[in-house]
Formats: structure tokens, sequence, C-alpha cells
């Protein structure tokens, strides 16, 4: 074998590594490039998920306001309602969306949810930002009437909350039952 033929091989070789280096060079960049997309898109995942449970967490809150306030001597059969509801409100027929009362929350204030670690006050702002919610929650009690006992009134709580902007919404509802009068519990 020649010392050409030999230098020929060495140079082949040299330019084989450079294609295969630069062939995982352009692996990894894509690899990188991917890594950073994903991280976004975690992000906003993540974002949203916390604009939902903001949310939740606004109409649980409302929905525990509603169960509560049955219990404070409110607890009647409920009168026919129409348009925007002022204050809570035990109606007697169906209600739409937009005359959900707001109960004690108003734009521009803080309230404490029940169920919020710490009980940090929160803002309602249609602006947003962090810690704040985009409209007040409401609330709608519609009677339904007795129970199957007749010693009890039954109630179907609807709550609605918002998070931090519009599209994070969420309801929620309860059946709800406020008894009347005492019940003879078998000599217990």
């Amino acid at each position: 074998m020649s010392s050409a033929t030999t230098h020929f091989s060495m140079r082949a070789q040299r330019g084989v590594a450079l294609v295969i280096a630069m062939l995982v060079l352009m692996m990894l960049t894509s690899l990188g490039v991917a890594m950073f997309r994903s991280f976004g898109l975690q992000e906003r995942i993540a974002g949203n998920t916390r604009e939902k449970q903001h949310a939740f967490q606004a109409a649980e809150s409302a929905l525990q306001f509603g169960e509560w306030w049955l219990t404070q001597n409110n607890a009647v059969t409920g009168t026919s309602c129409s348009g925007n509801l002022a204050a809570t409100t035990v109606c007697s027929n169906a209600q739409t969306l937009a005359t959900f009362t707001g109960g004690p929350w108003v734009i521009g204030s803080t309230y404490t949810p029940i169920n919020v670690n710490g009980s940090a006050p929160i803002t309602i702002s249609t602006s947003g930002g962090a810690g704040t919610y985009y409209a007040s929650p409401r609330l709608y009690i519609n009677y339904m009437g007795l129970d199957s006992t007749g010693q009890a009134r039954v109630y179907q709580v609807t709550a609605i909350g918002n998070g931090g902007d519009a599209n994070s919404t969420a309801v929620v509802q309860s059946t709800y039952s406020v008894s009347t009068g005492v019940k003879d519990l078998g000599g217990l």
C-alpha cells in the first residue's frame, strides 16, 4: 500500500466524522427546540389549571355562602323571581344566569372565600392580575319543595365563579335541605 492511498483513506475518514458530527449536532438542536416549545405549552397548561382552580374556589365560596344563608332563618318557600336579583333570594321558579345574585361581593372590593387556605382576601377586578377574580361569584337558590318525610325544605343552590379572566368559569350546584322543627330520633 502506498503512502498516497493511506493519506487518501485518512482524509475520507475525517470527512465522514465531520458529516456524522454535523448530523448529531442537528439532532441535538432540533431536540432542544422541541423541549423549549414543550416548556411553553406546559406553562400555559399550568396557568389554565391555576385559573380553573381560582374559578372553582370562587364558585364553591358562593355555594357555601348560599347554604349558610339558608340556615340563618332564610329557609322560606320562595317567591316568583324575575329580572336581576338585587339580593340573595329564594326563588320558586327557574332563573337564567343573568339573574344570579352577587351576594355580598362587589367589583373593586375584596372578600375572603370560605375555603381558601390562610383566608387571604381576594380582589375582584376585570383588569386581571395575580390574585384577582374577573367577576364577583354569583348564586341562585331555588326552592324545590318538602322532602319525602315532610320535615325538611329542599333547595337547589347553584353558584358560578370566575378566575382571573372571563374565559375561566366554574359552576357548582348542590341540593341542600333545611329541617323544620324537632325530630324524634327514637330515644337516642
